[in-house]
């Protein structure tokens, strides 16, 4: 039991700090490409001018994605959806929050490959033109769209439950209020998202 209530604490936080922070970090780092091609370019060159890139990106990203990504999918295929039986609105939020995991995961890991692992692998060059190029596709585009909006409202709804598990927000109106911050916040990162892809 002990075990189990450390695993979800462990889980909770690292989808917060530091996936949650990586993921509004790079929300901005994109949303550059609304000014240009030039200031993209420059805002990629600044982020792999960071010393120690690979070492950081292993023990602040891979490491906790990895933890998050298994610990998650063991979560959601054990947990009982009963959304059939009991159609309450937190219900259906734990469904989408585990259907979104999956949805999320799997773009995550196609966007890592194209961009940065074929980068370390191939040396394919990361700029305005290549991302342009990539969503000139409509396919892969609309796959973008439903990745970016999966990808913000698991972090925004999942910020809401780790407000509960935390013992944060304590009562039905605290955690009414700390809901609609959150969606405000997934309509948001959501919408920054897609204008930033029809920038490119």
């Amino acid at each position: 039991m002990a075990r189990n209530f450390l695993l979800t604490r462990l889980h909770s936080l690292a989808g917060i700090f530091p996936l949650g922070l990586f993921l509004i970090e790079h929300l901005y780092s994109n949303s550059v490409a609304m000014f240009g091609a030039v200031q993209y370019n420059q805002q990629v060159e600044r982020l792999q001018s960071i010393p120690f890139l690979s070492v950081v990106e292993i023990v602040l990203i891979a490491i906790p994605l990895f933890y998050h990504a298994v610990f998650g999918l063991y979560f959601a295929f054990i947990a009982r959806n009963n959304t059939i039986s009991y159609s309450y609105s937190r219900n259906w939020m734990f469904l989408l929050q585990r259907l979104s995991g999956v949805v999320t995961l799997i773009f995550i890991v196609y966007h890592l490959w194209v961009f940065r692992i074929a980068h370390l692998l191939f040396g394919t060059p990361i700029d305005f033109n290549v991302v342009h190029t990539q969503l000139a596709n409509p396919w892969i585009l609309s796959f973008y769209i439903i990745g970016i909006m999966s990808t913000t409202f698991h972090f925004s709804n999942g910020l809401w439950g780790a407000l509960v598990t935390w013992g944060i927000t304590v009562g039905p109106k605290a955690q009414q209020k700390s809901a609609m911050l959150a969606y405000t916040f997934f309509l948001i990162l959501g919408g920054i998202g897609i204008a930033t892809l029809f920038s490119f």
